[in-house]
């Protein structure tokens, strides 16, 4: 396995503009917005962007397709639901998105809650809900990597089933690559035990380095205890970075952007504040501090951040450069950036930060010259 860092973005994948504050689009669900990040994203050297899902958004599938005939190394990272799609019919999508874009597929699988009723899904407890994850995930890359395959789990049966067009095996920044990598995050117990025995790609949300350390550590003791049958767990950063010509204008601008999120959306009181362990864990950052390491900023979620907008790393290519590289240092292979407005900083941050980060980039879509498909 290669230790080669990848560096991705953030399509928000929004029927109306404004997310997080971006002004800069006027219908940005329209496929030539779309495209200009993508085409962006393919210029300024990032290897492809995270396209993120929820009922009463675009189907992330959909845009992704729509992208990827757009472009020519553009890597959709597609965040889909267990519940949403049935696990043959997800790989046989995903199989045929691959082949068609050369091997560019990635897949984020999403457990969060989200308005299941509206698409006629339904979960029990938490158990359920990782237990019907993990059997997703299991039964997919079955699927992907062989053929005549029969499953009878408690939440998906299938009985002879292949899928074709067959995953190619290629070479990508990470290694060899069998079928597309699944990233998986949160934070609870149970979320852990799935992620160090079934994803690929493990996601943080923007924590201190002590708090990935330990997780890090955690999941890696985690996939010895449980047998982990698969090649080791791989992890990824997921987080804002706001990046500025001088440390002080970065730490202006940032300042700027809370004050107007305050003004707008108040301080975040109890009732408000996420159930999810992962959200949860972010939002009680600022009782440590309003910054963290050296500028990790936690006031954003205090005013209404959440997610990837609940932390910013703050400060010229520079400081956040070498913020990164701390947590490269730490294992972190995979890093998911972003800030607004997103496609001006597709351009500033590619320009200015990556050149500090990044090793030659690698692109998958070269197959394996020994494997053909099966």
């Amino acid at each position: 396995m290669s230790n080669a860092s990848e560096y991705l973005w953030y399509i928000p994948n929004q029927t109306e503009g404004g997310h997080r504050g971006d002004v800069s689009d006027r219908d940005p669900a329209s496929l030539d917005t779309l495209t200009r990040h993508a085409l962006a994203l393919e210029r300024h050297g990032w290897s492809g962007a995270l396209i993120g899902t929820s009922w009463g958004r675009p189907d992330t599938f959909t845009v992704a397709t729509a992208l990827a005939a757009r472009t020519t190394h553009f890597e959709p990272l597609i965040a889909i639901r267990p519940g949403y799609w049935r696990p043959a019919n997800f790989a046989s999508a995903a199989a045929t998105l691959d082949q068609l874009s050369g091997g560019r597929v990635r897949i984020n699988i999403v457990s969060g809650q989200d308005n299941l009723a509206a698409y006629g899904d339904s979960e029990g407890d938490q158990a359920h809900r990782y237990g019907r994850t993990k059997e997703f995930m299991r039964l997919v890359r079955r699927l992907w990597t062989e053929t005549d395959v029969s499953f009878e789990g408690e939440h998906f049966q299938v009985t002879g089933s292949t899928v074709t067009p067959r995953i190619t095996p290629r070479e990508d920044a990470q290694g060899t690559r069998l079928h597309p990598r699944l990233y998986f995050g949160g934070a609870s117990p149970a979320a852990e035990r799935v992620a160090a025995t079934e994803a690929d790609v493990q996601l943080f949300w923007g924590e201190p380095l002590d708090g990935v350390a330990e997780r890090i550590a955690r999941l890696k003791r985690l996939s010895r205890d449980l047998d982990r049958d698969l090649p080791p767990l791989e992890f990824g950063l997921r987080i804002t970075t706001l990046v500025r010509d001088t440390t002080e204008q970065a730490w202006a601008d940032a300042e700027a952007k809370v004050d107007a999120m305050a003004a707008a959306e108040g301080t975040v009181d109890e009732h408000r504040r996420a159930k999810a362990v992962g959200q949860q864990r972010l939002l009680d950052l600022h009782r440590r501090g309003e910054v963290l390491d050296d500028n990790l900023y936690t006031a954003p979620g205090r005013y209404g951040g959440g997610g990837a907008g609940t932390t910013w790393l703050v400060g010229s290519a520079e400081d956040v450069a070498r913020s990164l590289r701390k947590y490269r240092d730490l294992g972190i292979t995979t890093f998911v950036l972003s800030d607004t407005p997103y496609l001006a900083e597709i351009g500033r941050q590619g320009e200015q930060l990556l050149p500090l980060l990044r090793d030659p980039p690698a692109h998958s879509g070269r197959p394996l010259a020994t494997v053909s498909a099966a």
